[in-house]
């Protein structure tokens, strides 16, 4: 067993220490779900920022990079985008709803804004798409364990359920928020040493740019084989809805906290957006033939920097996997207790009862995402079959349910089902990939959102004008 492996197994041995030492006050579903909305800006920004940079934002971003050049920057530079948008508009508007009325989760809301048969349909589709994005994250440990210790890719995938499901069953939202700080910690330390020494390691800047490919958009900011600006309509809508996201939002103490914290999010996350490309491109430098892209930010912190350096940057890239992954597990375990086990199954549940299943929902939730993990194999196929499903279902009836009071549920079940059907239509006919110049996943999800507000729009005014029509008595 070598030393980096030793030193990564001893961090995460850690983190669930600290995750059972901080659950053991939890025993309530307000601690659990909400952290008793006592979340401050501090504790806000650590943990939404901490469940922002996950397998996407570093591993993924990183092979972006090493294929796309400069141009990756977009796909943590748009989370960072979203993020601004919740911070300022979407996060203190739908707290106050959900501070009001005693809201815990996504569906509540959307139970209290449309109706039961919205909340149903919201949270079987969050059941079909968010194993997905826990898989992702399981993928991304495993490539790291099976590349600098040679672990099998089966065992990294279940040594990172065991871990993001111990700590997080512990004590849901509070336990993430207390673990996500320390995570966070590691996250910020590490590439702030691994990016400046990997750089320098590989040759500088120049180097950077004599070993890219003959592509002439390699270096181009705006738009380099299918990364860009594009990206904003995959990444961006799911950093203002995801449902992980808006439930973090719900534990904050205030509005000041909301908009303190998340805005210093995505400034922190408009910075950080340029390390993992970066990494991708000095890849390049050591192997400009390498077979698997994925592997691309493990090459970099294993094959010029020191050990301790190298084991900080992995056990950084470990932080953010694992902290993204717990905040999937927080979708799913929520969602089933509350939204289908509390709402439909047992009504007269106790709050004890519903917290119990909300632990083994998490147990259920890392069990599939292992299974998940298996099958799939590529961390952007998983993350973005997430990030599709998520942005065409949920983000026109959330966001238009906080600023209209009109529309109702036949309005927000046509936006769901209109934005599905023409995803799943676009992907099967091959036409997201009808032009060169966009990214083909995010323009699939462009033309369902585009798809499901027009369902949304046309409906509402079908149902304005019979009513202008009904002749009065």
């Amino acid at each position: 067993m070598n030393t980096t492996l030793i030193l990564l197994l001893a961090y995460l041995a850690g983190l669930i220490g600290l995750g059972f030492w901080i659950g053991r006050r939890v025993d309530t579903t307000g601690g659990f779900f909400v952290a008793n909305r006592r979340l401050s800006a501090v504790l806000l920004f650590s943990t939404v920022l901490a469940a922002n940079i996950g397998v996407g934002s570093t591993v993924g971003a990183a092979s972006l990079g090493y294929r796309d050049g400069l141009a990756a920057w977009w796909w943590v530079g748009s989370a960072a985008v979203g993020t601004a948008i919740l911070a300022v508009w979407i996060g203190p508007r739908i707290w106050r709803i959900a501070s009001k009325n005693g809201l815990y989760t996504v569906g509540d809301y959307l139970e209290h804004r449309y109706g039961k048969s919205v909340r149903a349909i919201v949270t079987g589709l969050l059941w079909i798409a968010t194993p997905a994005a826990l898989a992702a994250q399981l993928i991304a440990l495993a490539k790291i364990l099976e590349f600098v210790a040679g672990v099998p890719e089966w065992a990294g995938i279940l040594i990172g359920a065991i871990v993001m499901t111990a700590y997080f069953t512990a004590g849901g939202l509070l336990t993430s928020a207390w673990v996500n700080m320390v995570q966070l910690g590691v996250l910020v330390i590490g590439f702030a040493f691994a990016v400046p020494w990997a750089l320098a390691a590989a040759g500088g800047w120049s180097a950077v740019v004599a070993a890219a490919p003959e592509a002439g958009d390699y270096l181009n900011f705006w738009r380099g084989g299918n990364s860009g600006w594009i990206i904003l309509a995959l990444v961006a809508p799911n950093f203002i809805v995801s449902p992980g996201l808006i439930q973090k939002v719900y534990g904050a103490v205030d509005e000041r906290a909301i908009r303190v914290g998340l805005g210093a999010t995505a400034v922190a996350l408009l910075v950080f957006a340029i390390g993992p490309p970066l990494f991708g491109m000095i890849a390049r430098v050591y192997d400009p033939n390498l077979v698997d892209i994925e592997h691309a930010l493990m090459v970099v912190l294993t094959a010029g920097l020191p050990t301790m350096v190298g084991s900080l940057g992995l056990a950084a890239v470990v932080s953010a996997e694992i902290s993204s992954a717990d905040a999937i597990l927080f979708m799913l375990s929520t969602s089933l207790s509350k939204d289908l086990y509390k709402r439909f199954i047992r009504p007269d549940a106790s709050d004890a009862q519903v917290l119990t299943v909300a632990r083994w929902a998490a147990v259920g939730g890392g069990a599939l995402g292992v299974l998940l993990a298996v099958v799939l194999g590529s961390i952007i196929t998983a993350i973005s079959i997430f990030y599709a499903l998520m942005a065409v279902c949920l983000f026109v009836p959330l966001v238009a349910g906080l600023y209209t009071r009109l529309a109702g549920v036949p309005e927000a079940m046509a936006a769901c089902g209109v934005g599905v059907v023409t995803l799943i239509s676009v992907e099967l006919a091959g036409l997201s990939g009808s032009s060169t110049l966009l990214n083909p996943s995010a323009l699939t999800v462009l033309l369902g959102i585009v798809a499901s507000a027009v369902a949304f729009a046309v409906v509402a005014a079908w149902r304005s004008s019979r009513t202008n029509r009904t002749p009065r008595t």
